[in-house]
């Protein structure tokens, strides 16, 4: 499998993500397991089929983000040195050409993504564009709407 890039901040939510299912979770659902067989007939008892069936999900969860956590690649943009260029981490000021509109968006892993945050996927057309990319460029990203241009105005590595 090959590595996963992740920010500091999105390791550490995986992290505390996979300690409350491990911890918390994962005893709530074995209680409910024991009280839904506490019931009886377990072939027509429908709370044991749903805690069952949670339990599931809980431990499929827990091993996709133990797998993330063992192939990301930790990326802290605090420390990049990019010389102003649009890397992964970086956090970008553009400007809506046809609009004069202004955001401003941290490229981020898949798992982190967040556009009400300001938090593009490194994958998302946008950040494709921008990547390499330094202040005062434009990048063109084709939008489902056509192509969109973005002047870039600042970039920072917080």
């Amino acid at each position: 499998m090959s590595k996963v890039p992740l920010t500091v901040n999105g390791a550490e939510k995986l992290r505390a993500e996979l300690h409350d299912l491990k911890t918390v979770k994962r005893q709530q659902i074995i209680a409910a397991i024991a009280e839904a067989r506490a019931h009886g007939d377990l072939s027509e008892n429908a709370e044991y089929a749903a805690a069952k069936e949670r339990q599931s999900f809980i431990e499929g969860r827990i091993a996709e983000i133990e797998s993330k956590l063992s192939n990301a690649q930790i990326i802290d943009p605090s420390t990049l040195d990019a010389d102003g260029r649009c890397v992964f981490g970086a956090t970008i000021e553009l400007e809506d050409m046809a609009s004069g509109d202004s955001v401003t968006y941290q490229i981020v892993g898949d798992d982190e993504a967040d556009i009400k945050a300001g938090k593009i996927s490194i994958s998302s057309p946008i950040a494709r564009a921008l990547i390499g990319k330094s202040e005062g460029d434009v990048a063109e990203v084709q939008a489902p709407g056509g192509v969109r241009s973005f002047e870039i105005l600042e970039v920072k590595y917080v």
